[in-house]
């Protein structure tokens, strides 16, 4: 973009960007897909969740060895606030977060929290510089999981999954 742009539209254009790091967040912890979930971060930057308070690369490696415990996850994210204000921003974004954890007993895990994030805009690109996980409430139900054999697509845990596969993704591109 040159110019050309005005202050409004590169207000709206930064809060879509910022938007976006919280929507590769999210599938990078579902998806089990750490090299995504690291580039959410810039480097430097610092974690603030439920059972670890340090560095980003130190959360993604918490993330990892603790994710094994859970069968599935699916983080939803709600409503989200942006302020933006030059290459800084601050993000509130509402999320109910759902694991299903092995153990004995087996828990079905809901929590809901926000995400409230300090962003910073680095060489033109916007990551996550310090991240407050707020627990706001939490819903554990022991062995309540049900498992479908309904015929269909269904999710995986890793770069096989339909996200990664879809047929015709990325679009052929015509020759000149």
């Amino acid at each position: 973009m040159g110019e050309d742009v005005t202050p409004e539209l590169r207000r709206w254009l930064d809060r879509q960007e910022i938007v976006e790091v919280l929507a590769r967040y999210t599938r990078a912890v579902d998806r089990r897909d750490w090299e995504a979930l690291r580039a959410c971060y810039h480097p430097g930057a610092l974690d603030h969740h439920t059972g670890y308070d340090g560095d980003a690369d130190g959360f993604v490696d918490f993330v990892m060895k603790v994710m094994p415990e859970n069968l599935v996850t699916q983080h939803l994210v709600g409503q989200q606030f942006v302020e933006v204000d030059g290459d800084v921003a601050r993000s509130e974004a509402y999320a109910i977060n759902t694991h299903r954890h092995i153990g004995e007993p087996d828990q079905d895990y809901t929590s809901g929290c926000r995400y409230v994030d300090r962003m910073e805009r680095r060489n033109g690109e916007w990551r996550i510089a310090e991240r407050f996980a707020v627990r706001d409430w939490t819903r554990s139900d022991a062995n309540r999981f049900y498992d479908t054999d309904i015929p269909g697509p269904k999710g995986t845990r890793n770069r096989d999954d339909l996200l990664f596969t879809l047929p015709g993704w990325p679009p052929a591109r015509a020759e000149d």
